[in-house]
């Protein structure tokens, strides 16, 4: 099959690679959109110490369903008889042992023996890959295949709103519009929040916020004096030390912090001002089952949708498409890779 394999920093090249073999709890999936996500462009720059080369990266992707496991068509299994060669779905990326306390609890993101497709075993930058059955969804009849890549980021926003536990009355910072800053911004339109800045330094990124409903600055200096420290909650989409200590100074005293970008792997806080101040900080690492089914479904009422701001090219031009996510993508805020056999 082809693959698109990252061979070492800035380097990607198509390869024919043999076609993986479900297990017998796992089902074959031909890929027919795959997503390019911003962790992988820090792998790709040879920043992400969890992407080692040579690797085939993809996490966000919709298909349909070539071959199931042996077991999969058995009765002793929950998904036993819903998955069938021929269906269109998407998947949940994170493989996990399910049966942890995380597992059980719903917190399966925190499994110790979590694995990412696309990171820890061969991703979804090829024609086909195989998934543990447990993490396959059907797609509605009214969904696309591109709506279908865009549930995994989707989920990872619903998962942050979550942790800030929103309410319609509070004041939201962002920092970054790239795909889960600009996700967020959405999902906490449909917890109800109607006041939501969003901060980068894109200029067509800050576009695509406005059209969705956010005020879109260059800097919190651009907002009235009165108003700049009085946040409520937090999000740093970016991942850098200055945004995550601003993260912090923007939010009033018993203010939410979530941060979940993975630009730094460490930065100097204001720790002093936090504990005086009672800010609550978290972290957020992809999402749980509940939120990626929530994202199926807010996906499916037309609740969100970044499709104008998507762009699909075939996977013969994937080397090219992280160049221009990392340089100059203009209004662009996704960019999926197209796995249609003629291409």
């Amino acid at each position: 099959m082809r693959a698109l394999i990252y061979e070492g920093p800035r380097t990607m090249n198509m390869r024919e690679v043999p076609i993986p073999e479900p297990g017998p709890d796992e089902v074959l999936i031909r890929v027919e959109r795959a997503g390019i996500c911003g962790s992988e462009l820090g792998g790709y720059l040879g920043h992400n110490s969890l992407r080692k080369p040579p690797l085939i990266m993809g996490h966000e992707f919709s298909g349909v369903i070539e071959r199931v496991g042996e077991r999969v068509g058995g009765a002793d299994r929950e998904w036993a008889g819903r998955l069938q060669p021929g269906d269109r779905v998407t998947a949940n990326p994170l493989a996990t042992c399910g049966s942890c306390r995380y597992c059980r609890n719903g917190a399966s993101q925190l499994c110790r023996e979590r694995q990412l497709l696309g990171a820890h075993r061969p991703g979804a930058f090829a024609e086909f890959v195989a998934v543990p059955a447990r993490n396959v969804y059907l797609l509605g009849d009214s969904l696309s295949f591109e709506e279908g890549a865009l549930a995994e980021p989707f989920a990872c926003a619903i998962h942050v709103c979550r942790l800030l536990e929103l309410t319609p009355t509070d004041r939201l910072l962002i920092y970054g519009a790239g795909p889960i800053g600009l996700f967020a911004l959405q999902a906490a339109k449909v917890y109800g929040v109607r006041d939501a800045v969003v901060v980068d330094l894109n200029e067509s990124r800050l576009g695509i916020a406005r059209e969705l409903g956010g005020i879109a600055v260059t800097s919190v200096d651009e907002l009235p004096e009165e108003v700049r420290g009085e946040f409520d909650a937090a999000i740093d989409a970016v991942g850098a030390q200055a945004t995550r200590q601003r993260s912090v100074e923007a939010v009033r005293p018993g203010g939410r912090v979530v941060f979940t970008g993975l630009h730094e792997a460490a930065s100097a806080l204001p720790i002093n001002d936090m504990i005086r101040s009672e800010i609550s900080v978290k972290g957020a690492f992809a999402y749980s089952q509940e939120d990626f089914e929530t994202a199926l479904l807010w996906i499916g009422q037309g609740r969100t949708g970044l499709l104008p701001w998507t762009e699909t090219v075939p996977i013969r031009e994937g080397a090219a498409a992280f160049e221009k996510l990392i340089g100059r993508p203009g209004p662009v805020a996704k960019i999926l890779l197209s796995l249609a056999p003629t291409e």
